[in-house]
């Protein structure tokens, strides 16, 4: 069975950081271009990262960029994302998804295979 597993969210500081994860099993990892998604209360989803199957190239959002970085490792199945210099408007709910698809940084969650349960991160003093 196919699955995508985020962990590392969290509350935390303003000004603070977070290393969130996402495990994959059960599909080809390395050949997915894989994205992280956020969604806060009452919002719609904002596409925050995402890299190619072989991590060549990368996309962030204006609102993180500089901030939050997106890396892989296709020996353990695993996307990361560090998230450096959180403010409130980062609170959300973090998804992971996995894409079989060319191109790298789709913004139609229907072109995306699978998709994680998600984890929290809020941002708070």
């Amino acid at each position: 069975e196919a699955q995508l597993v985020e962990s590392g969210g969290g509350l935390v500081q303003p000004g603070g950081s977070l290393r969130l994860s996402c495990a994959a099993s059960g599909f080809t990892f390395s050949e997915c271009a894989m994205s992280w998604v956020r969604q806060a209360p009452g919002k719609g989803l904002e596409w925050v990262s995402a890299i190619d199957s072989g991590g060549g190239r990368i996309y962030y959002a204006e609102s993180v960029k500089g901030r939050f970085t997106i890396s892989r490792d296709n020996a353990k199945n695993t996307v990361y994302l560090q998230l450096n210099s959180l403010k409130p408007e980062d609170t959300a709910m973090y998804y992971c998804a996995a894409g079989m698809f060319t191109g790298f940084c789709r913004r139609d969650p229907d072109d995306y295979n699978y998709w994680g349960q998600g984890t929290q991160v809020t941002v708070s003093s």
